[in-house]
């Protein structure tokens, strides 16, 4: 059995288990019988063995009494004493309530932001961008993409009509001059 630096290993005869299943059953706490085991016997060593061997919940303690508190290192800080009231709480007069309860603000999902009606008729909506029309002999499949070629992709690549932009490429990114106005303008807004 290896030992923690510093604790000593604990010997469970058979006189010491006994004695622990007795004092648990009494309903000591684990650290009252680490103390009646003496010995380098510890709460968890006790905790432990409990576990080990499935006793069941123990009883009731039967000293109820507060337990005794370690005097403070430090001396405590004064305390504030309250001010005395000026009248007795059964003499102060009610206060009063609103006559109809406020309507609260519309909320819209985690952000508690109010939502007001004129806000919803003022919401933005951007205008449908207008593509690039590519004849169909321009068209081009993923294996047709070369270096110079835009590689845009039109349509949902799930279906047949699927393909890429193919026209001339830019020299500075992958996209024609069409899609890369496109594809950048939010680092041109940001510039400014």
């Amino acid at each position: 059995m290896t030992v923690a630096s510093g604790a000593q290993a604990v010997g469970w005869t058979d006189d010491r288990v006994e004695l622990l299943k007795k004092l648990w059953m009494d309903g000591l706490s684990a650290s009252q019988i680490a103390g009646e085991l003496g010995e380098g016997v510890t709460r968890n060593a006790v905790i432990g063995k409990v576990h080990r061997l499935k006793l069941s919940a123990r009883a009731k303690p039967t000293n109820t009494a507060p337990r005794a508190r370690p005097a403070a290192a430090r001396p405590a800080a004064p305390r504030r004493v309250a001010a005395p009231a000026a009248t007795p709480i059964s003499t102060m007069a009610p206060k009063p309530r609103p006559a109809a309860p406020m309507p609260r603000p519309q909320v819209m999902g985690a952000t508690a932001l109010a939502i007001e009606p004129q806000m919803e008729a003022e919401l933005y909506t951007a205008p449908a961008a207008a593509e690039l029309f590519i004849p169909e002999d321009k068209r081009l499949s993923l294996l047709q993409l070369n270096e110079h070629t835009c590689k845009w992709p039109i349509g949902d690549p799930l279906t047949k009509d699927f393909y890429f932009c193919g026209q001339h490429s830019l020299e500075t990114g992958p996209y024609c001059e069409f899609h890369s106005r496109r594809a950048y303008h939010q680092l041109e807004k940001r510039k400014r």
